[in-house]
């Protein structure tokens, strides 16, 4: 788990994403989103979480057990880009 800082909990949730392939149909709880990362930053992982739902990088599906949450496809490339950049400055 690397050191996370305030600008890095997008592009840490969008690389865990796309290491596991939670795209489309592929998606995981809300609540599994902030799991690996440290409990001090978990709620601000969430509230990035939220973040990435309003920018149309997440994409809810509403199920009968709670939110589900999987990457946008047609938003493949930035996703991309967001996660090099990231690991570049590390």
């Amino acid at each position: 788990m690397p050191d996370l800082t305030d600008d890095a909990f997008i592009p840490w949730i969008l690389d865990k994403f796309a290491r596991h392939g939670w795209w489309k149909a592929k998606h995981t709880s809300f609540d599994n989103i902030a799991k690996g990362a440290p409990q001090h930053v978990r709620s601000k992982i969430s509230k990035a979480a939220e973040e990435l739902i309003k920018k149309n990088f997440l994409i809810k599906k509403p199920t009968g057990y709670g939110t589900e949450v999987s990457l946008n496809f047609a938003k493949k490339k930035e996703i991309f880009e967001i996660i090099k950049r990231w690991k570049l400055k590390k």
